[in-house]
């Protein structure tokens, strides 16, 4: 974790939210969550509120509305089924612009988009203010287990070199006249997928072997400390907080 990986998700800057602690805001980020999904769907006008606080983060993150809502096609297969829930639940029906829909599934939809949404938007929040190195040390700072931690960061340093490998593959079998046409074509694809299996597998072993003859007992050392001070910690959690008081007031009202 000791070079820096940036990723299409991160956003350049230098704002107020940048600036706070990674642990800070991943825990602000999962708290955020649980309050949204704690929510009742009937109070719709909480998932309004819950709108504006994310979008006063944004401002002060700097993040451009267009970014964020680009960001936010990742979830179309979730809108595509919230859509589907009103025709295929059961319940009592009711007409819309001259549709039969359930009322159970006109709820069930409202609930999915509503939170769904909400929860995307603040991961990418989080991802556009948190560069991926800064979010393992924000993981092992709030004691995720370190083997997990570990097997994330040889994701990410790692990812990229399997993906520049395949594309290396992929130029190598078109300079032959190679064309993935049909299913004929499969073989070969199957081919280099084992191909890519086996040499991705002995670098794992070499780099495992690299690793126990500098001195690796199972642990990684620890490079960056972070730390907090309370101010930090009071600026990341005054977004669930906030949250907070609306979901209450969701309950009671």
């Amino acid at each position: 974790m000791g070079a820096g990986h940036a990723h299409r998700l991160y956003r350049h800057g230098h704002s107020p939210v940048h600036g706070l602690p990674p642990h800070t805001k991943l825990a602000a980020t999962f708290l955020f969550v649980v309050v949204v999904v704690s929510t009742p769907r009937e109070a719709m006008w909480a998932f309004g509120v819950y709108a504006v606080l994310l979008a006063v983060v944004a401002y002060h993150a700097r993040v451009p509305a267009g970014f964020l809502l680009r960001r936010l096609l990742i979830e179309v297969p979730f809108v595509a089924f919230a859509v589907l829930m009103p025709f295929v639940a059961e319940g009592e029906r009711v007409h819309v612009l001259g549709l039969s829909l359930s009322e159970s599934g006109l709820w069930g939809a409202w609930n999915v988009l509503a939170k769904g949404t909400l929860g995307v938007a603040a991961s990418v929040l989080l991802a556009a203010t948190t560069e991926l190195r800064e979010l393992l040390l924000g993981l092992q700072r709030l004691k995720l287990p370190p083997l997990l931690v570990q097997i994330a960061s040889f994701m990410i340093r790692y990812g990229d070199v399997i993906t520049d490998e395949m594309r290396r593959m992929r130029i190598a079998r078109e300079s032959r006249g190679f064309e993935a046409r049909g299913v004929r074509h499969w073989g070969v694809l199957a081919k280099s997928a084992g191909a890519l299996f086996i040499r991705s597998y002995e670098r794992g072993e070499r780099v495992h072997l690299a690793m126990i003859s500098r001195g690796y007992a199972g642990s990684m050392p620890v490079i960056d400390e972070v730390t907090a001070s309370r101010a930090q910690w009071s600026h990341a959690l005054a977004l669930p907080v906030a949250a907070l008081a609306v979901c209450l007031l969701g309950w009671a009202l």
